[in-house]
């Protein structure tokens, strides 16, 4: 039988009725013989409404005091989870971060771990008891409560399924699988049976919201794979080792499993994009590191970035993306700096979205970048910025146009579903 760690999100856990349906099926998993833990979430909602609560009280709030009301969400459903599994005749309780114990940097809101005691957590299930554990949290050096920031529960998740040395992390969501691209928007996209590490933490850093970045870059870190899976399946629906989910796993166990996969895994698109021109730029050596150093040193990610061909008078212009939340402190922070970088004037432009072609048979394949360009090309869709990566070709393209990008790209790289009659 195998060591599971699964984790259930926010609506997975958003009242006392899901929460039922939860401990049914992480009992259905016990009983199967099965050693587990369990993750959990706030329930949907609860974690935006501690916030607020947070900024009710001060707006300049102690982040180690944030830290203690907002870690409450996970608190109450892992207590509730642990009740709800008694009630069905099943051996479980409740683990707080503290008591494990999850060591973290003590950096409030926005922890990393660093460590995980988990003697007692294992010993635990071994005996065949289910554990149940908030995510999102866990403690500092100097036994203050922290927080890993906002879905740091699948974090929460990998990290302790790497500490128990699981035999897998099963993330249940409101979706069933990873998809090629988002099938609200593209009906014909296919659900992936696996995708590697490498290509979900590209999906997730370009726009796709099934995995948090993060537990991605720590599951490929320490080889945890990953079941991405349905909590809202049928009550006759099998355990998880029958369910038709998503594993994502090693590039190496993917090449012994699947010789034969698509050049292209998926599609990704995100319109959480603004772009950022600053004309005249001194088209000198240093002059790009006076824009990109004040940004870095306020944590702002930059992605794409383009620099025109020099002009005459020694001048060139800049454009590159930030995430649009950033962009009135991008634009502030340039506008200080106006004298040392010596530009004219600064544009941005909200109305970009970024399309995202993704998957390790690039790595080997010619003619990806070009079959973009030209199947855009054809519906008229102007590019206006391109990055790529060994295994990733980004656009950035006028908002207005994004659905029909994906559409095109999807049919183009030969990814449709066939149609069932």
């Amino acid at each position: 039988m195998a060591r599971i760690v699964m984790k259930f999100g926010g609506t997975s856990m958003a009242g006392i009725e899901r929460i039922r349906r939860v401990a049914q099926i992480v009992k259905r998993q016990a009983d199967a013989g099965h050693e587990v833990a369990v993750v959990v979430s706030a329930m949907a909602g609860d974690t935006d409404r501690l916030v607020n609560f947070c900024r009710e009280a001060s707006s300049l709030y102690d982040p180690a005091e944030y830290d203690v009301v907002v870690a409450s969400g996970e608190q109450v459903t892992s207590g509730l989870l642990a009740i709800a599994l008694q009630s069905l005749g099943a051996r479980a309780r409740s683990w707080l971060g503290w008591q494990m114990p999850i060591r973290t940097v003590s950096s409030h809101s926005k922890a990393r771990i660093e460590t995980i005691d988990a003697a007692e957590l294992t010993a635990s299930m071994e005996s065949g008891e289910i554990a149940i554990i908030p995510g999102f949290q866990g403690i500092s050096e100097n036994g203050r409560i922290t927080t890993l920031g906002r879905g740091g529960s699948d974090t929460s998740a990998v990290a302790i399924a790497a500490a128990v040395k699981a035999d897998r992390c099963d993330i249940y969501t409101d979706v069933d699988g990873v998809y090629t691209t988002d099938p609200r928007i593209v009906t014909r996209a296919r659900k992936l049976k696996t995708v590697t590490f490498e290509e979900m933490l590209e999906l997730a850093s370009v726009g796709a919201k099934v995995l948090q970045t993060r537990s991605v870059g720590l599951a490929m870190k320490e080889n945890v794979r990953i079941q991405v899976l349905s909590s809202f399946n049928g009550d006759d629906a099998p355990c998880a080792d029958d369910l038709p989910g998503t594993m994502i796993v090693s590039e190496s166990e993917m090449e012994k499993n699947d010789m034969e996969r698509q050049l292209i895994t998926g599609i990704a698109h995100d319109k959480n994009e603004c772009k950022v021109t600053l004309t005249r730029v001194p088209d000198k050596p240093g002059a790009v590191a006076s824009i990109f150093e004040p940004l870095a040193e306020a944590a702002i990610n930059v992605d794409m970035i383009v620099q025109n061909v020099g002009r005459e008078k020694g001048e060139t212009d800049v454009t590159f993306t930030t995430p649009a939340s950033d962009l009135d402190r991008t634009m502030q922070i340039l506008e200080k700096a106006r004298d040392q970088i010596g530009y004219n004037r600064i544009l941005s432009d909200t109305n970009v979205a970024k399309i995202s072609v993704v998957g390790v048979g690039m790595k080997s394949h010619a003619g990806v970048a070009s079959t973009m360009f030209k199947a855009l090309a054809e519906r008229g869709v102007n590019i206006q910025a391109i990055t790529t990566s060994e295994i990733k070709v980004s656009v950035l393209i006028e908002a207005d146009y994004a659905e029909l990008a994906l559409r095109v790209l999807h049919t183009a790289y030969g990814l449709d579903a066939e149609e069932t009659v």
